[in-house]
């Protein structure tokens, strides 16, 4: 998945990222297109995709790992796919497909404030990264960074709507500098599995 240095663009208010446009392939509009979904549905022919509040149906979807190639009703040529550059492929949230009991969107964990199972304070989930194993939320607050591994031995309660994560902290977590330059992962649709 990609990375992206801070400054990037992020998703139209009411909207969520499933794609992010890395640039034009061949002479006929294909746009390269690397996931940002755990739905490759999404991009199925005859789908609906929006691009700078603008709705395109996918004409032609295919493979190139680990992107994707698409071609969108309207993008004809090269040079109108190549404009489309470092831009989202998005969704209305409203279109997001409904989770499991204790699944979540990462757009819904991202600015959770997080404290202890005594009620301390420990700071707000500013990022979550991919590990391969399971999830890490990245909590920050004025000390640092405290990485936090997405497991129910550490996470013990989410409340999206109250805007709260309680979480027990176990031996060995701690808080490192916050380095502000470092980049985060671009991956807002995927579900998180606890």
């Amino acid at each position: 998945m990609p990375e992206r240095p801070s400054g990037e663009p992020q998703p139209s208010a009411g909207f969520v990222a499933i794609g992010f446009v890395r640039g034009a392939r061949g002479t006929r509009g294909e746009l390269k297109v690397d996931p940002l979904t755990d739905f490759p549905e999404r991009f199925r022919r005859g789908a609906t995709v929006w691009l700078e509040g603008r709705a395109y149906k996918i004409r032609l979807s295919r493979q190139l790992p680990p992107s994707l190639l698409l071609q969108l009703e309207g993008i004809d040529t090269r040079e109108a796919a190549a404009a489309l550059g470092g831009r989202l492929l998005e969704v209305p949230e409203e279109q997001l497909a409904e989770l499991e009991a204790g699944e979540y969107y990462r757009f819904e964990i991202v600015g959770l404030d997080v404290v202890d199972s005594d009620g301390a304070q420990l700071g707000r989930v500013e990022e979550v990264l991919e590990t391969g194993a399971n999830d890490v939320y990245v909590v920050r607050n004025d000390e640092g960074d405290l990485l936090l591994p997405a497991i129910d031995t550490v996470v013990k309660e989410i409340d999206v709507k109250g805007g709260r994560m309680v979480v027990e902290l176990i031996e060995g977590l701690e808080r490192r500098p916050h380095t502000p330059e470092r980049s985060v992962r671009l991956k807002p649709d995927p579900r998180k599995k606890r």
